[in-house]
């Protein structure tokens, strides 16, 4: 399996930590940047980068750091098609595939450490969407979040 992994510059040792153990678990996983930590390196244009990769079929899932997740999170999650969740522990973890179908994991590299990180991926990548009706009625209904006209 390809996953997109990229980090703002408050990750990026997170990332290079994630990448070296998602390999030893012969998955694909694709650095997306930065190759060392910059101020410059903003999270907006990181996680559109993690968004693209996915959407375009490039990899089937998403893994976006920064300091606490939730700036990538909110990046991440204007872009439609892209069902971000930002995930401190193994069952939101769980739930968010399971339940959400999220297709791109926020981690906060100032909230977890390196073992609760690898857990959290473990848990994520091994969990597929439930499929139940109640489940994609749901997603349908954010679908169409997605695609409705801004109002004033």
């Amino acid at each position: 399996m390809r996953i997109a992994v990229g980090a703002d510059h408050a990750a990026c040792e997170l990332k290079a930590h994630l990448l070296t153990w998602l390999r030893a678990r012969d998955l694909e996983p694709v650095d997306i940047g930065p190759p060392e930590p910059s101020a410059e390196d903003d999270y907006p244009d990181i996680s559109q980068a993690v968004c693209r990769s996915v959407l375009e079929g490039d990899c089937q899932l998403g893994i976006m750091m920064c300091g606490t997740g939730v700036g990538s999170c909110i990046a991440a999650n204007k872009i439609p098609g892209i069902r971000a969740a930002l995930c401190h522990d193994t069952y939101s973890a769980r739930l968010s595939r399971r339940h959400n179908d999220a297709n791109v994991l926020c981690l906060g590299a100032r909230v977890v450490g390196e073992g609760l990180a690898r857990e959290i991926v473990a848990t994520w990548l091994e969990e597929d969407f439930s499929e139940e009706a109640r489940h994609r009625r749901r997603l349908e209904k954010v679908t169409a979040l997605e695609h409705r006209e801004r109002e004033p």
